[in-house]
């Protein structure tokens, strides 16, 4: 079974174009990786700070390898600080 993950990220105050275009560079290389099924960027309408990540992978244990990537590492070295709050869901589809 397929495993979904939101990825809900909130920039700090006047950093969203900077954590906006650290996030627009993982997309390329994680839509490549082998199980990922879907690998999408929101962006907020109403909160220019608020970003989330609505991602479909083949499996679990494709998605902790993802993790282990080196562009997630790069971007997290990239934005250590910018980051106001972070909430990871690990969703499984029931209907």
């Amino acid at each position: 079974m397929a495993l979904t993950i939101i990825a809900d990220i909130h920039a700090r105050e006047d950093l969203e174009d900077f954590v906006g275009g650290e996030l627009r560079k993982l997309i390329e290389p994680t839509r490549s990786e082998a199980g990922c099924i879907r690998y999408e960027l929101h962006h907020d309408l109403n909160d220019g700070r608020h970003f989330m990540f609505v991602e479909s992978w083949a499996s679990r244990e494709l998605w902790q390898a993802h993790m282990r990537a080196c562009h997630i590492a790069a971007y997290a070295a990239a934005v250590d600080g910018s980051i106001e709050q972070f909430v990871l869901y690990e969703m499984e589809n029931v209907a």
